[in-house]
Order: structure tokens, then sequence, then C-alpha cells
């Protein structure tokens, strides 16, 4: 499983990455790949205007928020 956290490092994509990690923790996912994508360029190819935003298996899972660590769980189960 790959989660990809779109935004330029400001503290909401900050906040955003620091709650995925918990995610995946609290779950006890293995195999998991969080990465972090910063060019412009790639965010507006997944058709996101608004930042942060969360991408789970190539599926913009929410942009321009910072969705709750239970929400997150339920999208990772």
């Amino acid at each position: 499983m790959v989660i990809k956290i779109l935004g330029s490092g400001c503290p909401n994509c900050q906040k955003l990455e620091e709650n995925a990690k918990k995610a995946v923790k609290e779950l006890g996912l293995e195999n998991v790949q969080i990465e972090h994508v910063y060019e412009i360029d790639e965010i507006i190819a997944y058709g996101v205007m608004a930042t942060p935003a969360i991408v789970i298996n190539e599926e913009v899972k929410a942009a321009g928020r910072i969705p709750e660590v239970e929400e997150i769980k339920s999208w990772l189960k």
C-alpha cells in the first residue's frame, strides 16, 4: 500500500502526514509506504487544487483539509 501526502510541506501537510503515520501504526499495518509529494505538477496531476491532500493507492481520499486519524483508519481497512 502506498500513501501519498500532497503539499508544499506546510504545517497542515506535516499534520496530515503525522495523522497518516499514526493511523498506520494503530492498525498495525506493515508494508505501507508513506511518501510526500512536493512538486506542484504532480499534485495537479491528481486533480488536487487545495492542499494538503491524501492519496491512498492512487485514489485521492481528501483534499484541502486534514482528516482525523479515525477517518484515515477507515480508508485503510
